[in-house]
């Protein structure tokens, strides 16, 4: 018998007080290679319409992309950054077209199955990777307040309550291409967690409240747990939220399987 790994994620959406969702979140396998998986988050911009589409063609440029991803062939960070740079010219020739201008973040998380995660972000939608429950990286914020704090004129807590910690700097559908923040892992082990999620959730929790409730907790109750933080501490005025949650656990047996994703309940509201 050896000793190996099995991953276990579940997603989570809700709209929180906006009047609709205009976030995206996919987690899933990959349809031929065992162990692969690829997680993304989007949160769209634009109005109801813009948003959404902006949204659903970064995750529809992931999946469609995916399907021909070959682990150990293709480069993982090549094959994001296409990802980023693909729905970033999709969404500008929806915009063209329909005359809107739709806009979105994104966050995506590819792990192969040699265990290496990398991960590629625009915008402020963000990704974490926790050990044990202790913060290990996160992504720094295409935003304005970002931009503020690498000055050093404004704290990260300052950062957090400022009344433009909503402006960013780029993101998909912009006239200009958006650069593309890359990290890598070399390589994960049991006790880490990879977390991608919207500002919706994120505003109301700090780095390192994430890691208190994600350890010992499953991953589909972490994710409501998590919802319903930021659900209380909205207070009426809660942005849309989603969240892919993928814990990386011990798993001893001859051949090790790698389940779906399991979709989480989203919280009702």
């Amino acid at each position: 018998m050896t000793t190996s790994h099995r991953l276990i994620g579940a997603t989570g959406t809700h709209k929180g007080d906006r009047p609709y969702q205009q976030d995206r979140v996919v987690l899933m396998s990959h349809p031929r290679v065992h162990g692969c998986v690829l997680g993304v988050v989007a949160d769209g911009m634009g109005g109801r319409s813009g948003g959404r589409k902006a949204a659903d063609q970064a995750v529809l440029t992931a999946q469609q992309l995916f399907d021909s991803y070959a682990p150990g062939r293709d480069d993982p960070a090549g094959f994001l950054r296409r990802i980023v740079e693909d729905a970033h010219l999709v969404i500008r020739l929806i915009a063209i077209a329909a005359e809107q201008e739709p806009h979105s973040t994104i966050a995506a998380f590819l792990v192969n199955p040699r265990g290496d995660c990398h991960w590629a972000h625009v915008g402020d939608s963000r990704i974490y990777h926790f050990r044990d429950g202790r913060l290990v990286q996160r992504t720094s914020d295409h935003s304005y307040v970002q931009t503020l704090v690498d000055r050093g004129e404004l704290t990260p807590a300052e950062a957090h309550v400022h009344p433009q910690s909503n402006v960013l700097t780029c993101c998909l559908g912009t006239e200009s291409d958006p650069p593309v923040a890359l990290h890598g892992i070399s390589r994960l082990r049991a006790g880490d967690c990879i977390v991608a999620c919207s500002d919706g959730l994120w505003h109301y929790l700090r780095d390192g409240e994430f890691g208190a409730h994600l350890q010992d907790r499953p991953a589909g109750e972490a994710v409501r747990t998590l919802i319903d933080v930021a659900r209380q501490r909205a207070r009426g005025g809660g942005d849309n939220i989603s969240l892919a949650v993928l814990q990386v656990e011990t798993a001893a047996a001859a051949n090790v399987a790698v389940p779906q994703p399991q979709r989480a309940p989203a919280s009702a509201g």
